[in-house]
């Protein structure tokens, strides 16, 4: 829905007429165009002095912005024209900052991409959880035995004292113990 723009047109020493109220209303036309319906109300002042014709032009839009041109010149088509120019100049400035704080009002706002996660294959056996670290102390196979009975774990991985190797001992599900010397 487009609201008009209000136009009050005052004379000062120039009587108003049909053709002038014209002029001014094509003129401004294109302003209300820029400004869609952001320009609220509108003052011009049309004042003769000897042979100059002077145009004031006060624009009012949303967000309290005012824009004001002056035009100065010898016929009221000129002088409209250029007063007309100065506030389109202004009016595309306070476009842009409008523009402008919507595009960083919607950019605050975007949400990332989530990164694509690679599909999980379905679990075909038990899940692997990998230990960082684990502690590779020399000992003999009795104690080894022994530290494997009192511990919850199931196996034991230690450096035999006698071969200097790897071994790892473990909890049959028999209920004895087994040996892997790699």
């Amino acid at each position: 829905m487009s609201t008009a723009m209000r136009v009050a047109l005052t004379g000062r020493n120039v009587e108003i007429t049909p053709s002038l109220r014209q002029l001014v209303g094509r003129r401004l036309t294109r302003l209300e165009r820029l400004l869609n319906d952001n320009a609220l109300s509108a003052q011009v002042v049309l004042t003769r002095e000897k042979h100059r014709h002077v145009t004031d032009i006060i624009v009012h839009t949303r967000g309290d912005h005012i824009l004001k041109g002056l035009g100065n010149d010898g016929t009221w088509p000129q002088s409209v024209g250029v007063a007309v120019e100065k506030v389109m100049q202004q009016a595309h400035k306070v476009k842009e900052r409008w523009e402008d704080r919507k595009r960083r009002a919607r950019g605050g706002r975007t949400v990332t991409p989530a990164v694509a996660r690679p599909e999980e294959a379905p679990s075909q056996g038990p899940h692997i959880v990998r230990a960082r670290r684990y502690a590779v102390k020399p000992m003999r196979i009795e104690d080894a035995a022994l530290a494997v009975a009192v511990d919850t774990n199931a196996f034991l991985v230690f450096r035999n004292a006698e071969t200097d190797e790897v071994t790892i001992l473990y909890r049959r599900k028999d209920g004895h113990l087994g040996l892997i010397e790699p």
